[in-house]
């Protein structure tokens, strides 16, 4: 019925507008209308009738209202794009309506068709719209995003827009993609998608204005343009100059011009590269307070960035098959310049203390630190690592900026060292004497730990939204100043004793309807390390609810929040401590189907624990994932009080995520006694799964060892937990047998065989920090 009514609508509507009654027409008032009807095709029937249709529709309908359906149709796709994804580089594009989809290229179409009234996409090359090689690339996008379209309807077997991780790689079989030295097949098909896609913003119908004179550029209604077609080619400084010179005065580039630049890239070689002028001013434009990020993509999306740097052009549509990146390499090098302009600027609200750095840092590494940010991922998707190989890209590429000596090599030690300021902070015990020093030996000074912390907070954020949060910002600022007097000589501007006064002078001060004495109690409560690694809001929260269980006579309680920053619940227990209480919560939280992505562990001087878990949301609405998040800490409260006999149980609900299936991941398992003075330290790198801290804690005390504390961090599908460890004696594990032992229960637990992954599934190299 739905489909006749839909039919018996058109017919009557199409009738209207042959009756001449084109105020009873849809057509009238309705876009979606006009836009059918411009797709109208004569099949069957009276072509001279079908001829009348159309030759009545342009008179009556398309006449004098280009503007109005423009206007139209560019809402629709910023209402579309809204809904699905802002950024053409979402590595799980919608390949209909994401940004540069198969709808962007229909509404570009339909533009043209209506603007220049014609009937036939072809006409459009005789009316100037596009030269004959423009509308080929035209139609060979279309013919590519078509085939990916119907081969993901096919594999899902209904309609599924969106090209999730599960369909990449059977499409990239399907359409005869293999591996090549670093990349996979499902990379090399992703980056021919993500090419395809940036295509989009190239092909812009052109308009002919009359242009005032100038010497290589003019300005045309707030638009850079070319004064002719001969500009790049008698100085290709200007491929450069165009976008500099639309930075400094706040210019688009007109369509003409991007038409010039995108067939001028053959004249960006090695000459234009070694240009000292070209050269000033690339590097003005990086550094520009004026939206960087902005011109940058649009140097991108055309082509000349990545011929202007060559290795940047290697990473561009770049995807890596994981589930912690949300961008393709190219993008979030772009969008780390835009987070680093807002911090330089002070206008991060949630990155404070690097915008402070910021500020004292000396004045000349400010344009280092630009150049380290955008050059710090550039050697992606080559076999070595891509640290030490952008390093490399970096010393060859800097002196050719105008850097000496001295700054090139600062800004290869801060690409080489890019992922450690994460690591440790994340996966480290900040408390520990030899975590510090080892990591101050790397620094080497306080300067180069202050471009370190400000690179590393721009990295996080600009991974993608939720990513960077006040927990991680925390540790990050607890690092630094830990780590500050030993690379002073023992003066800190901030020493830690005072440090952890001022965030107990802070806490009392926003708790006025607490007696002095109260207020005492509770910060005699907590060790050191606690005032230092949790922030003001978590510390007030936990207060209150310390509290309301000591109110309530509660040994064992439990309370959740929903930070909307993070996009995740989380679960704060309060607790006797004892050797099993990670453990068994964790275990308690794979029984209720909920996914632990980090976890905070604290001990309170009277013997209890402080657990902070944050686990993944399933709901989007607070009241639906607050009764979900009732029903974990239900069950949490259950397995403390030993009314739930865990292994079985989870044993049953054990199984792998169907989204995790796609990807395999080589566990590995590190054992190191030189990063604690008191602990031996286990790292684990693994596959995530449910109930996997549970069995890992679980495999370490039945191995008789006791868990000191737990550093729990994920990164997409990726899973890095780090254990500090003792003897039930509280000594270090010193013997090699004992760490075979150890290292071989954990890799089996981890192992492939023990839940063998589908034969699609991807491998992916294991690393230990966020990238």
């Amino acid at each position: 019925m739905k489909h006749y009514f839909l039919v018996a609508k058109d017919i009557g509507d199409l009738t209207a507008i042959l009756c001449g009654k084109l105020e009873d027409s849809q057509a009238k008032a309705d876009m979606t209308v006009r836009t059918a009807i411009l797709e109208a095709r004569c099949l069957l029937g009276d072509r001279k009738l079908y001829d009348e249709l159309m030759t009545r529709f342009d008179k009556e309908i398309v006449q004098g209202t280009a503007s109005d359906f423009v206007a139209a149709k560019l809402a629709e796709r910023e209402e579309r794009h809204r809904r699905a994804g802002q950024s053409r580089y979402l590595v799980e594009p919608n390949v209909k309506d994401g940004k540069g989809g198969l709808r962007d290229l229909h509404t570009l179409y339909w533009i043209a068709k209506y603007v220049y009234r014609v009937r036939e996409r072809e006409q459009l090359i005789d009316r100037g719209v596009y030269d004959p090689r423009e509308y080929r690339r035209f139609r060979r996008c279309g013919d590519f995003l078509w085939a990916v379209r119907a081969h993901m309807h096919f594999l899902a077997g209904r309609a599924e827009e969106r090209l999730s991780f599960d369909l990449q790689r059977d499409i990239a079989v399907r359409l005869g993609y293999t591996a090549h030295p670093g990349l996979r097949e499902v990379e090399r098909f992703m980056k021919h998608y993500f090419l395809v896609s940036r295509m989009m913003a190239r092909f812009r119908p052109r308009t002919r204005p009359t242009l005032s004179e100038s010497d290589d550029f003019v300005v045309d209604y707030n638009r850079i343009n070319v004064v002719d077609e001969n500009v790049f080619k008698h100085d290709p400084v200007n491929l450069i100059r165009i976008f500099h010179l639309a930075q400094k005065y706040n210019l688009a580039l007109h369509p003409d011009a991007m038409h010039l630049a995108t067939r001028s890239l053959k004249l960006i070689g090695q000459a234009l590269r070694d240009d000292a002028e070209a050269n000033r001013l690339f590097v003005e434009i990086l550094t520009s307070k004026n939206d960087a990020e902005t011109v940058l993509r649009r140097m991108n999306e055309l082509g000349v960035l990545g011929r202007f740097i060559p290795a940047f052009g290697r990473i561009v549509a770049m995807m890596q098959f994981n589930m912690y990146h949300h961008y393709t390499v190219d993008e979030h090098l772009l969008r780390c310049i835009g987070i680093l302009s807002d911090i330089d600027a002070g206008r991060s609200d949630d990155t404070k203390f690097v915008n402070e750095l910021m500020r004292t840092m000396q004045p000349r590494h400010r344009d280092i630190l630009y150049v380290a940010l955008f050059l710090h991922d550039i050697a992606k998707g080559r076999i070595e690592d891509h640290s030490v190989a952008g390093a490399r890209v970096a010393r060859n590429l800097c002196p050719r900026l105008g850097f000496s000596a001295a700054e090139t090599e600062l800004v290869a030690w801060l690409i080489e060292v890019h992922l450690l300021m994460s690591s440790v902070a994340q996966s480290r015990d900040l408390s520990d004497r030899v975590t510090i020093e080892n990591f101050s030996n790397v620094m080497q000074s306080v300067e180069r730990m202050k471009l370190l912390a400000i690179l590393t907070a721009a990295d996080i954020k600009a991974v993608g939204p939720g990513v960077w949060n006040s927990w991680k910002a925390q540790l990050i600022r607890t690092l630094y100043y830990e780590s500050e007097p030993v690379l002073t000589g023992g003066f800190s501007e901030v020493n830690r004793a005072q440090r952890v006064a001022a965030a107990q002078a802070e806490f009392r001060a926003e708790l006025p309807d607490w007696s002095t004495a109260e207020r005492d109690a509770y910060v005699g409560l907590h060790y050191p390390a606690y005032w230092l690694k949790v922030d003001l809001p978590h510390q007030l929260a936990h207060a209150r609810f310390l509290r309301s269980a000591a109110q309530a006579a509660k040994s064992v309680a439990t309370t959740v929040s929903f930070p909307a920053a993070r996009g995740v619940t989380e679960l704060t227990v309060l607790a006797p401590d004892h050797p099993w209480l990670l453990s068994t919560i964790a275990g308690a939280c794979a029984v209720a189907g909920a996914n632990i992505v980090d976890a905070q562990i604290f001990t309170t001087t009277d013997g209890r624990a402080l657990d902070t878990i944050a686990v993944s949301r399933e709901f989007e609405h607070d009241d639906d994932e607050a009764r979900r998040a009732a029903r974990i800490t239900e069950t949490i409260e259950k397995a403390l009080s030993g009314a739930l006999r865990l292994p079985e149980v989870v044993a049953k609900r054990a199984a792998n995520k169907a989204r995790l299936r796609v990807f395999a991941l080589e566990p590995t398992v590190t054992i190191n006694n030189s990063w604690s003075s008191r602990y031996t330290m286990v790292e684990v790198t693994g596959l995530d799964r449910p109930g996997l801290l549970f069995e890992l804690t679980a495999t370490l005390s039945k191995l008789n060892l006791n868990i000191a504390s737990a550093h729990v961090a994920t990164f997409g599908e990726r899973a890095v937990d780090v254990f500090y460890i003792t003897d039930l004696f509280g000594a270090k594990i010193t013997s090699a047998t004992r760490h075979a032992a150890i290292k071989r229960a954990l890799i089996a637990l981890l192992s492939p065989s023990r839940e063998a992954p589908p034969k699609s599934a991807i491998s992916t190299p294991a690393k230990t920090a966020a990238e």
